[in-house]
């Protein structure tokens, strides 16, 4: 089965669209969240997050180890990984740009070669405003190249925008419009 990466900007419907795509699947599901309650905002996110999902499906909070985590549920599974975004920051600040990349790329490449269907949902930053600040622009840099690992591991990945889904073509695909 495919790796399917739905990538856009906040409150653009790419969560929604996963969790529709997983109550499609025949398998079981399996959920990992990322996101780490680090305050009373995050906390009712988090657990409004909770609410919205079936009650058979099984959550595993994980804000870290997203490789070593896929590795643990049974291939068959339909697996959301929610979300990139949520893990990258965490994986910046408690492992530095390199080997978060390097982490990204495994864990990218573990979710390909599942068997079941795998949903990764992440977050486009770098449409917006170049950050004012160091970190804020290395966490910019460090997601871009994170979605691009994702992105080229996935068999298909959309861009969604307003609640729509856009198919992303690979750059290797598009051979035919260079002269």
């Amino acid at each position: 089965m495919p790796l399917v990466l739905l990538i856009g900007g906040a409150r653009s419907g790419k969560s929604e669209l996963a969790v529709r795509l997983a109550q499609e699947q025949t398998a079981p599901v399996v959920f990992i969240a990322t996101g780490e309650a680090g305050d009373d905002e995050m906390r009712a996110r988090i657990e409004q997050h909770r609410r919205e999902r079936p009650p058979s499906w099984q959550t595993i909070e994980e804000p870290l180890r997203l490789r070593e985590t896929l590795e643990t549920i049974d291939a068959r599974s339909c697996v959301v990984v929610d979300c990139l975004t949520l893990w990258t920051a965490n994986a910046l600040d408690r492992l530095g740009a390199v080997h978060a990349e390097t982490q990204a790329g495994a864990a990218a490449a573990t979710a390909a070669a599942r068997a079941g269907l795998t949903i990764a949902v992440s977050n486009e930053v770098g449409l917006g405003l170049v950050p004012d600040n160091p970190l804020g622009r290395s966490y910019r840099d460090l997601l871009g190249r994170v979605n691009t690992l994702w992105a080229d591991a996935a068999e298909r990945a959309y861009l969604l925008v307003a609640g729509r889904a856009l198919p992303l073509t690979k750059t290797d695909a598009l051979q035919e419009l260079l002269p």
